[in-house]
């Protein structure tokens, strides 16, 4: 029988306590192991950190490794990201012959294509950090109260996250529906293109947006 191990993390004490992330990713997990894991299959431990990714030194994360490393189960994450930010951390994993790593929003993913998308995401979030710390100065530079760019900056994001709120609540009756009748991601963004219904973008829906407004919801 398949086992796994999963593993969710969120960054603070706050998100822990809405339960929001990590319904998210559990979320994910359990779409994996209802679309693509091998059956039968059985979770042999279920284990959760509130704490950075990068922060490397997480008691939970150790304990799932350790349990992993014992049975040979595949230790199971939701993004790549959750179980660490750290390119080095990630390899290091990896690298370990007695850890078998599952991504569940990369179901078909090898540890070659896992390595290159953390090195490819470190570089982006480098890229951004340095792009932001320029932006800033830039705007410093003119004379720009950066305090004031920043509550600007949160009330447009507030008020974008309301708007995308309203929009899946508009349509996850049907979403719903369709889900509880067995229908597949695809299928659903099959039903609501050929209801005339645009996604939340104003655009054709995929069963990627599909399964956004489900965890949105």
């Amino acid at each position: 029988m398949k086992q796994y191990i999963t593993y969710i993390r969120v960054s603070t004490a706050e998100q822990g306590k809405s339960g929001l992330g990590l319904e998210a990713q559990t979320r994910d997990i359990s779409l994996y192991l209802e679309q693509y894991s091998e059956v039968p299959y059985e979770i042999i431990g279920e284990f959760r950190d509130i704490q950075s990714g990068g922060d490397d030194d997480r008691p939970q994360l150790i304990e799932a490794l350790a349990l992993a490393r014992k049975t040979g189960a595949e230790l199971l994450v939701a993004k790549l990201d959750r179980l660490s930010r750290k390119v080095s951390f990630i390899a290091t994993i990896m690298d370990d012959p007695k850890v078998k790593l599952r991504v569940a929003s990369m179901p078909h993913a090898d540890k070659f294509s896992l390595h290159i998308y953390a090195a490819l995401a470190e570089q982006e979030r480098d890229f951004i950090s340095t792009r932001t710390k320029a932006a800033l100065q830039a705007a410093k530079a003119r004379g720009v109260k950066l305090g004031g760019m920043r509550d600007k900056t949160m009330k447009r994001n507030e008020a974008a996250k309301a708007k995308a709120d309203r929009f899946a609540a508009s349509v996850l009756p049907l979403v719903q529906k369709l889900r509880d009748a067995g229908e597949t991601l695809q299928a659903i963004a099959d039903a609501l293109n050929d209801a005339g219904k645009q996604s939340p973008r104003g655009g054709q829906w995929t069963a990627t947006s599909v399964k956004r407004v489900i965890a949105r919801a």
